[in-house]
């Protein structure tokens, strides 16, 4: 089977990046990773980070951006991220008060557009990471997932479908890869293990959110080390079109995180990627 270039979000090892952002690339590239995903520029001028990234011989692939940075800078943000020398920009997670279902969601649409177009005019295509949350149906039976990628065009909008939060959503990862052949150019590999109804899922990406009685247990796992059926994941990206697919794992529950990347990729290359 036909494999793609393999990239790891930069978050996964964001203790080890801000320490050492230039030796970090360097590591992740000896693992054998091709290229990044960035969270943020580490305190670096655009530069010095696109001078890093390359030097360890990595491609720099795109860039979560949070959503109010975007907004509140938009001009700015695409300009760094443009001078880093990314392809893709990624609107990476709502806040509660933004998400489907709020008050604010149909504007946020419109932001998402507004985005997009503007990230155009750099030769930037923007693309969204989807959690469970938009999954939540909207009142014509739709996913409001889809009814984002059905409002704003293609050329503007396209996917970055995070596999683990569609498995916790009940939908099946390669189904829905498969859905968006040809608007699917960066698919995320993460794994998981799940026990019941646990709540309190999003504090293990680091994000604020209120405590909830939970009924389960939830963690984060290297790939290949947990509830994910990756083989028919990684056909349907190749099947979709999509250009990269990429590592990521929030938390490494107790394990170095710079091994639990590793042990992602070891993971991948038993599969011949």
């Amino acid at each position: 089977m036909k494999t793609l270039p393999v990239a790891v979000q930069v978050y996964s090892v964001r203790d080890d990046a801000e320490r050492d952002f230039s030796g970090t690339m360097k590591k992740i590239r000896e693992m054998g990773y091709d290229g990044v995903e960035l969270a943020g520029l580490y305190g670096m001028s655009p530069d010095k980070v696109k001078a890093a990234v390359e030097e360890a011989g990595l491609v720099p692939l795109a860039a979560h951006v949070p959503f109010a940075e975007l907004t509140e800078r938009m001009d700015d943000v695409i300009r760094e991220y443009a001078q880093v020398g990314v392809k893709y920009i990624v609107i990476p997670y709502l806040m509660e008060e933004d998400r489907p279902g709020g008050a604010k969601f149909e504007n946020n649409v419109k932001l998402f557009a507004e985005i997009g177009k503007r990230c155009k005019e750099h030769g930037i295509l923007t693309l969204y990471h989807n959690h469970d949350f938009e999954f939540k149906k909207m009142p014509d039976g739709r996913y409001a997932l889809d009814y984002i990628y059905d409002t704003i065009p293609a050329d503007i909008l396209q996917t970055e479908i995070d596999t683990c939060w569609v498995k916790v959503a009940g939908v099946d990862p390669a189904e829905y890869v498969r859905k968006y052949t040809g608007r699917s150019p960066v698919v995320h590999l993460k794994d998981f293990h799940k026990e019941g109804n646990p709540a309190n899922m999003y504090q293990l990406i680091g994000t604020e959110v209120k405590q909830e009685e939970s009924h389960g247990f939830f963690e984060f796992r290297p790939v290949g080390h947990g509830d994910q059926d990756f083989p028919p994941i990684l056909e349907a990206s190749v099947d979709a079109g999509a250009k990269w697919v990429v590592v990521e794992q929030d938390e490494s529950n107790g394990r170095p995180p710079m091994e639990a990347i590793a042990m992602s990729r070891d993971y991948l290359k038993s599969l011949g990627w």
